[in-house]
């Protein structure tokens, strides 16, 4: 064969492998696990109770109520407790707002009838608990000043703490 000929036949056999194989890289694949853990928690926040301004010559007795917020890893079953609040002596069914030595009982109830009193002992004075849902749960506090404190004017206050169990 010739040279030209040679030439030619190589050309021939070049063409032929490069369609046959292309001229692209070459690539390899592989995988890797993501993982994470999501925690059980839950958030409360609470707004002021705020009964505004007591009459204690009125037979009627003075409502309020305010709102909790709850949030907790959906399917989190949950129950949310009251203190007695901050005066001395109080208890969960006899809270007491102050002023300096006076005292201005008050009640915390968990329904608008105003009937059970609102707690800090699961299965006794707590509301059932809750499995919660992807939005915050909201709860609403009734409270109540039973009507005929005789007590000195002034500004009365108490400080309750909520707890979340969960």
């Amino acid at each position: 064969m010739d040279h030209c000929a040679k030439r030619l036949m190589t050309a021939i056999t070049m063409a032929a492998l490069c369609a046959i194989s292309p001229g692209q890289a070459a690539t390899t694949t592989t995988t890797f696990p993501v993982t994470a853990s999501v925690l059980t928690a839950c958030a409360v926040s609470a707004n002021p109770l705020n009964f505004g301004n007591y009459d204690p010559t009125s037979a009627t007795p003075l409502d309020a109520t305010t709102n909790l917020s709850v949030l907790c890893t959906v399917g989190t079953s949950f129950t949310v407790g009251l203190n007695a609040g901050a005066a001395s002596g109080a208890t969960v069914t006899a809270r007491r707002m102050v002023n300096g030595a006076n005292i201005l009982n008050y009640a915390l109830y968990r329904e608008a009838a105003r009937t059970n009193i609102w707690g800090n002992t699961p299965g006794t004075d707590m509301p059932p608990a809750t499995t919660a849902p992807i939005l915050p749960t909201a709860l609403t506090v009734y409270g109540r000043i039973p009507a005929g404190q005789n007590v000195p004017a002034g500004g009365y206050a108490d400080t309750v703490t909520v707890t979340v169990n969960y």
